[in-house]
């Protein structure tokens, strides 16, 4: 993963041939023409679940065309840092009974999700190049 500075509060990423493009919300100088960081981190919680739930119901061939997650950040007014994340599934009406406990153990198998509950240790190191 190599990460470059395009001009403005602008970072991209590239990554296995994708380039990810972030920008900063305009009150921070930023043109908001992109998701900033935080944003896709956040993101990537409710993306990994959602795949997980997809695959649990596409293996029971489950209908997901009105299965939605609404994903919520609950803050601490104090340290400005988030304290809870909330993912509600909204299953349809139809939605067999007997599979309501397993989906959420399926969405409770998300990498990101467990990568958060025992966090990897982050070092920030430097080289200079010439």
């Amino acid at each position: 993963m190599k990460i470059g500075f395009p001009g403005g509060k602008k970072v991209d990423i590239n990554y296995k041939n994708f380039v990810i493009k972030t920008d900063q919300l305009i009150k921070y100088g930023g043109e908001n023409s992109n998701p900033e960081p935080f944003s896709l981190f956040i993101s990537s919680i409710g993306a990994c679940v959602g795949y997980y739930i997809l695959s649990f119901c596409q293996e029971r061939d489950i209908n997901t065309k009105e299965l939605k997650l609404i994903l919520k950040t609950i803050k601490n007014n104090q340290t400005n840092m988030i304290d809870q994340i909330d993912i509600r599934i909204l299953a349809q009406k139809n939605f067999p009974d007997k599979y309501l406990k397993s989906i959420i153990k399926a969405a409770n198998l998300c990498v990101v999700k467990k990568h958060l509950e025992n966090p990897p240790k982050i070092e920030i190191l430097i080289n200079k190049v010439e």
